[in-house]
């Protein structure tokens, strides 16, 4: 299983001067809710999101998503 690293999804944004769950939904087009539900990792995003992600902070996917033992994901 893959989870987003969080910790360096709030770096890259707040280094873009994204500071806030409204913040990163502004710059990224991804809905306030599912940016909050990523953050609190209720969620995980899809590829399109991912992509976003991505592409808006200039962060690499392989460094930023991170396969984790299925035991801990549960």
């Amino acid at each position: 299983m893959f989870r987003l690293d969080v910790p360096k999804l709030l770096e890259a944004a707040k280094a873009h001067g994204d500071d806030t769950q409204a913040k990163i939904s502004r710059r990224t087009g991804i809905a306030e809710s599912s940016v909050s539900r990523y953050l609190r990792g209720e969620a995980q995003p899809d590829l399109n999101s991912a992509m976003r992600l991505a592409e808006t902070y200039d962060i690499d996917l392989r460094t930023t998503i991170k396969r984790v033992p299925i035991e801990a994901a549960a």
